[in-house]
């Protein structure tokens, strides 16, 4: 174990690492996304409309039930 300044740097080395692999694993993942995101659109799905559904099942059923019944009382206040 060598110590630099009080600081362990191959635990240091270590954890920076496992950091830079977990963000070329992100990238990947974000652009295997984004290739069905294209396929989706070469399909004819609405991809706005898709990512909100996405959004929307990541709720908890109370949250997104408020969120209609206030998106519901907005646009009567609107009259939309």
């Amino acid at each position: 174990m060598s110590e630099i300044g009080g600081i362990d740097s191959s635990r240091l080395a270590s954890l920076i690492e496992r950091i830079e692999h977990l963000e070329e694993e992100k990238a990947a993942i974000a652009s295997d996304i984004r290739d069905i995101f294209a396929e989706a659109k070469g399909a004819g799905f609405d991809v706005k409309i898709m990512r909100t559904i996405l959004k929307l099942r990541k709720m908890n059923a109370a949250d997104r039930d408020e969120q209609e019944i206030l998106l519901e009382t907005y646009r009567k206040a609107l009259d939309i």
